[in-house]
């Protein structure tokens, strides 16, 4: 029976930033080779690191990642279907408000007129007249 070495803890994964060339080259040599378990264990990196970081060259970054090309992601058909929906939930949020709105106008001016008993024949003041005009 093979047991798996135990790792000491200084050689336990720490977190490393990679330059973008280091990452390029290291593509670059996971393409030519034939054993890229090999060659992760050679750069000191997970293999599913090498793989994060080919997709990311070619366009195709994995969720929450870093996409290399400069490209923004795709804009799936669920993303735009959701993001359709929260900007039609929030129109309609606002119409909804314009029709109470205009619904609570309407009742008060209504409430005002039969306090005051008009039935909506005469105004409260009276037309202002008309000034002649000066010169021409």
């Amino acid at each position: 029976m093979n047991a798996l070495p135990i790792k000491r803890e200084e050689e336990m994964g720490t977190w490393r930033r990679h330059s973008r060339e280091f990452k390029q080259q290291a593509v670059t040599r996971m393409k030519a080779s034939d054993n890229v378990h090999a060659l992760a264990r050679e750069l000191g990196v997970q293999q599913k690191l090498l793989y994060t970081w080919k997709y990311q060259f070619e366009g195709r970054p994995e969720k929450n990642h870093a996409d290399y090309l400069g490209q923004p992601a795709p804009d799936t058909v669920e993303r735009r279907l959701r993001r359709e929906n929260k900007e039609l939930k929030e129109a309609l949020g606002e119409k909804a408000a314009e029709a109470d709105f205009f619904a609570a106008a309407l009742r008060r001016v209504k409430l005002d007129r039969q306090a005051n008993g008009a039935d909506g024949g005469s105004v409260s003041t009276p037309k202002s007249r008309r000034r002649p005009r000066k010169g021409n």
